[in-house]
Parts: C-alpha cells; structure tokens; sequence
C-alpha cells in the first residue's frame, strides 16, 4: 500500500484541497488496484424482513363495521369532514388509499345540523339543466326546506375523492332525518362525532 501526502498553503482555497486529495486518491486506486482507498467501508446490520411488511388491505380482509353518528347541533363542515374519515378509513391504522376500508356510516337528525355566520341564505346550490340558459341555484335555506338530509349529503360527497372509489364510498352512507333508521339487523354502534380528531 502506498502512503500519498497532500500538501498546499494555508490560504489556498479548500476545494483546491479536495480536488487534489481526489486526484491523488484515483492515482492511488489504478496503482494498487483497491478501489476502496480513500472511501469509508458503511457498516451493514441485518434485518428481519419478514417483521416490516407492509400489509396492503382489500375487499376480502376490509374489517367494515357499521355505525351511527349524531348529526344534532353539529357544524356542517366540521361534522361532514369527521363523517368522510370514517367512510375513507382513516381512523384505522390498515388504512388502504385506493380501497374502500371505512366504514357503513349511518347520520341521525340531519335536520338538526347547524351552519355559521350567513351560509343559510348567502350559501348557494348550483346545478345546470343542461339546455341552454338552464343554469339553477339553490340557497342552503331551499334546499334544506326541500330535502334537509341532502344538505349533508352534498357535504359529505363533496369531501370525498372524485372518482369510482368516491362513487363507492358514497354509497356506504345512510342520511335519515330523525332518529329512527332501518339498520337496526347490522347491529350498528352509536359514535360519539366529538371524540374524534
């Protein structure tokens, strides 16, 4: 093994140093035929493979439960984001982006959910006919007399992802207005919305 020795000023710029100290240490390496000459060997640890996989959830192993949430004296916003977790699967450490995981949500009293500030008449429903001039809007107010259960159906769908999955997860949601469902053969648990983050 050869033994080099770089030297050069004090005030020469360091790169200088280094692109030398590069040169010598690639002499070194054709002289000797180690390539390992100026490089640091990286210690290697082993791994028990089997302990890190990852398990990826499908429609065969989804542990889908049903339960019931309380939509009384909930913001709109806040409630329709808790209640698209739930249906995502976001609160289970299995979580699969592109599987449906969640659960069967069922939503009580959704006539008495509550919406801030002026988003009762200020708050517009779009929709288009499809002919022409056929564009029509709705406020929260009309379309709540209407059909108060597709207030929070709009809410919820509109936090959930735009595509198939999204077309499927939707139809695991159940907005009843009261408290009466007809899901009572799942066997569902009732959800307090406020414990969840």
């Amino acid at each position: 093994m050869w033994l080099f020795f770089v030297h050069y000023p004090q005030k020469t710029n360091p790169k200088i140093g280094f692109a030398l100290l590069g040169i010598v240490c690639t002499f070194a390496a054709r002289q000797t035929g180690v390539n390992s000459v100026c490089r640091k060997r990286a210690k290697t640890y082993p791994v028990d493979s089997l302990s890190y996989k990852t398990v990826s959830i499908n429609k065969q192993n989804a542990d889908k439960q049903w339960v019931v949430v309380d939509a009384a004296d909930q913001i709109l916003g806040r409630f329709s984001s808790k209640v698209a977790k739930l249906l995502r699967g976001k609160y289970k450490p299995s979580f699969t982006p592109h599987v449906d995981c969640g659960d069967n949500v069922i939503v009580i009293n959704a006539e008495k959910i509550k919406l801030t500030g002026n988003k009762w008449t200020e708050k517009s429903y779009i929709r288009h006919t499809g002919y022409p001039g056929g564009q029509r809007s709705l406020t929260a107010t009309e379309l709540f007399e209407k059909d108060p259960t597709r207030v929070v159906e709009k809410a919820i769908k509109g936090m959930l992802p735009k595509n198939k999955l999204g077309a499927e997860l939707f139809r695991n949601l159940y907005v009843i207005a009261g408290d009466a469902h007809n899901h009572g053969g799942q066997q569902p648990t009732v959800l307090n919305i406020n414990e969840l983050s």
